[in-house]
This record gives structure tokens, sequence and C-alpha cells, in this order.
């Protein structure tokens, strides 16, 4: 897990506010410029997560479910180098190439949330990065 902090001036009150930018290998790392997450104040802002399997690098092309869980797992493990976890998410945004999918991916995000149940966005989509089925961005709380 690397964490990359910064201070930055709040213009208007300069007062400091602290910026978190959270990078762990055991995610997809980001291909662009920007961070898997950030945490500010308390709260947990995850990038949009591929179904990329971070130990091979492998991308799933996989059907539906086997997109979301993958994409549920990278959630989880950003979410725990940022010090918080599945429980804690408090919205998610999915986007789905084919609404069609839905049923099926919102069975496997029950599945894993279980009884917690996040705000959630559905957003569908023409087409995902590398012709993905499913992509997911959630904020969420951290431990302390």
């Amino acid at each position: 897990m690397r964490k990359l902090k910064r201070q930055r001036q709040n213009d208007a009150a300069n007062q400091p506010n602290d910026v978190t930018y959270v990078q762990t290998p055991n995610a997809p790392l980001p291909a662009g410029h920007y961070s898997q997450a950030v945490v500010h104040n308390g709260v947990v802002y995850v990038a949009g997560l591929l179904p990329i399997d971070a130990a091979t690098g492998e991308k799933c092309f996989g059907d539906i479910e086997a997109q979301t869980h993958l994409v549920l797992k990278n959630l989880a493990t950003v979410l725990s180098a940022a010090e918080s976890d599945l429980s804690l998410v408090l919205k998610t945004t999915v986007y789905v190439s084919d609404v069609g999918l839905w049923e099926n991916v919102n069975a496997v995000y029950a599945a894993v949330f279980g009884t917690h149940r996040p705000a959630r966005t559905v957003v569908p989509v023409k087409e995902l990065h590398y012709g993905f089925l499913i992509e997911l961005d959630a904020i969420a709380a951290t431990r302390s």
C-alpha cells in the first residue's frame, strides 16, 4: 500500500485540509492521471473500477456476474487500503453497457453487500473502456 499525503490550503478560510491519495498494488493500478481513491475528512472517494485482475493484469471479459464479482473485489481492496470496507460504503455509481444486464448485476451486488444497502445510481451507457460490461465508483466512510 502506498499513500501519498498532501496538505492543501483552503483559500477562503486559510485552514489546512488533509487529502490522502490511495494507491495499492493489490487492485488495478490507474492507467491515467488519477488515484485509485482519495480520502478527505473521513470520506473515501473511489475512482471508477473495471474488472481487471490486479494479480495478473488480465482483463475479465467473462459474463456480467464474473465481471461484477471482480469489480466488487477490487472495490473491497481499494477500500481496505483507504482504511474502510464494504460495510462503510455510502453510495455507488454503477455503469452498465446494457440495462438488460441489471438483474444479474443486482443479484451479485446484493449477495456481496448483504443487508448493507448503500445509496446507488445505475447509469446505462453505450459502451465502456475495453468493451467491459460494468464499471463502478463509490463513496465510503473511513473506519476512524
